[in-house]
């Protein structure tokens, strides 16, 4: 039997199909207040809180203008409501094959299940509503937004407010699942006993190497093997 208790997944890229509209919309966010961003720079941001990963961006390619504060409010909003417009429209908005699968097979074998991410609530709230993920479901048991806690990834914030509410005693029992470096970052941060990597989204299994998850794979259903032998 597993000594896992609970699972937290990211959204977009590992549970929820990114075929490049949140690096899009990103793009484009920037592109309306004049500035120009390599989508190659774009998507090593992408797991973090996206006020988080403006302001990296600026800093990186228009230093001038890291700490105006009010630029990267707007940008932010417009990244926002470009997101949310988005996602509740998106004829192809899915969620990845595996992933109803895997949550009600977790479910089974008495483990919870959780959802955190570097969008706002009010996107995240969009994509929810769009899958039927939220409170119409019982799929996932917590969701938590990179606005809901003083600091988002790679700080372990989401996750110590997961184990909160989950009444999860230690992160020896949480398995952390995403797709980007700053996921890992913060599955050790926060202690996590097992840390796995996918290559569904904005990171390929060469790029995700480097930062050394316990695992890496290449589609969800390889995940409930990991999680048996844990």
């Amino acid at each position: 039997m597993s000594d896992i208790e609970l699972v937290v997944f990211d959204i977009a890229g590992t549970t929820v199909r990114d075929n490049g509209s949140v690096a899009d919309a990103f793009i484009a966010a920037f592109r309306d207040f004049g500035f120009e961003m390599p989508r190659n720079e774009v998507k090593k941001v992408m797991g973090f809180r996206k006020m988080d990963a403006i302001a990296m961006l600026l800093e990186k390619f228009a230093r001038a203008h890291k700490d105006d504060e009010q630029l990267i409010d707007r940008i932010h909003t417009r990244f926002i409501d470009t997101m949310i417009a988005f996602y509740r429209d998106d004829q192809d908005l899915a969620p990845f094959a595996h992933a109803e699968p895997l949550f009600a097979s977790l479910h089974e074998r008495g483990i919870k299940v959780a959802l955190n991410t570097g969008f706002t609530r009010s996107i995240t709230d969009a994509i929810l509503h769009r899958l039927r993920w939220d409170d119409r479901s019982t799929l996932i048991d917590r969701t938590i937004c990179s606005d809901e806690v003083p600091f988002g990834r790679p700080h372990p914030d989401m996750i110590k407010v997961l184990m909160e509410d989950l009444r999860i005693i230690s992160p020896d029992k949480i398995l952390k699942v995403g797709d980007t470096e700053v996921d890992v970052e913060e599955g050790r941060n926060a202690g996590c006993g097992v840390v796995v990597s996918v290559t569904t989204g904005a990171y390929t299994r060469a790029q995700l190497e480097p930062y050394k998850p316990d695992f890496i794979i290449d589609d969800l259903s390889e995940l409930l093997p990991i999680i048996e032998k844990a």
